[in-house]
């Protein structure tokens, strides 16, 4: 199967032959387009880039590239594949072999949450709320007397969101 760009629409749920519910989520997959193949020899691996959308205000060096293409892309991505043999510049790419149970790899960036405690990233628990501590939703001890630094790994508080995130086996319904 090919790989292809979709779009979230949303959450929605669906009903199984035994009247149980499941969450879905809706994406939409508009044409998408091979705009280049990436070879050994060319470049020092194997990958196809594909292309969907347009854009609006296009320059010429994009029109130039994506001429082979019906219109010059919004949005491109390239995958790697173990053979580019079946894929050639222009080739129109879609939902052709995917049918109701098959399972997908499916890869996105994660919403964007800013900056976030330890409470809400790592799922600490709150601290004392009364006699006199000032802990109520910090980490605590940050690290030992030696080596007198902190560690790398920790979990502070920090940027929350914006992450590559990877699910593997989901079925289509």
């Amino acid at each position: 199967m090919s790989p292809l760009l979709g779009f979230k629409l949303g959450m929605t749920r669906v009903f199984n032959e035994q009247g149980r519910t499941i969450p879905v989520t809706a994406v939409r997959i508009d044409d998408c387009f091979v705009s280049a193949c990436r070879t050994t020899e060319k470049d020092g691996y194997t990958a196809v880039q594909i292309a969907t959308g347009i854009e609006r205000h296009a320059n010429k060096p994009l029109t130039g590239q994506h001429a082979k293409l019906p219109a010059t892309p919004k949005y491109v991505r390239e995958f790697r594949v173990a053979d580019v043999a079946e894929f050639e510049v222009g080739q129109k790419v879609g939902l052709e072999g995917v049918t109701i149970g098959d399972k997908l790899k499916l890869g996105g960036i994660s919403k964007g949450k800013g900056f976030a405690g330890v409470i809400k990233r790592h799922n600490f628990r709150r601290g004392p709320e009364t006699h006199g501590s000032d802990h109520h939703r910090r980490p605590g001890s940050n690290g030992s007397m030696y080596p007198q630094h902190v560690l790398k790994g920790k979990k502070q508080p920090g940027h929350l969101g914006v992450d590559q995130i990877t699910l593997r086996n989901v079925v289509v319904v």
